[in-house]
């Protein structure tokens, strides 16, 4: 109950059919797919939100997780790590 469904997999495979009627019959249910579209409506709202995102990083309140980086003439490589399933941090291609 008050539990949340959690997609997983996708990039990588195909997820199988889920009921959302059994899921209903054990309680309260919240099941959604968003995507960019409706979190970002403009062209003014992405270059804000890249702005704020940025500068976080800039100011260090944000800090990501680079698991991988390949130089770009190894992006081979990059992609089959990436389809392999043998990263969970962000994979970086640098020129």
């Amino acid at each position: 109950m008050r539990g949340m469904i959690v997609l997983f997999r996708q990039s990588s495979d195909v997820v199988p059919p889920i009921d959302p009627q059994v899921l209903s019959q054990k309680g309260s249910l919240f099941f959604t797919r968003p995507t960019l579209v409706h979190y970002i409506a403009t062209r003014e709202e992405l270059r804000q939100r890249a702005a704020d995102l940025v500068g976080w990083v800039a100011a260090g309140k944000l800090s990501l997780r680079t698991e991988f980086e390949f130089p770009l003439k190894d992006a081979a490589n990059a992609h089959q790590a990436l389809t392999g399933r043998k990263t969970t941090g962000k994979v970086l291609l640098i020129p």
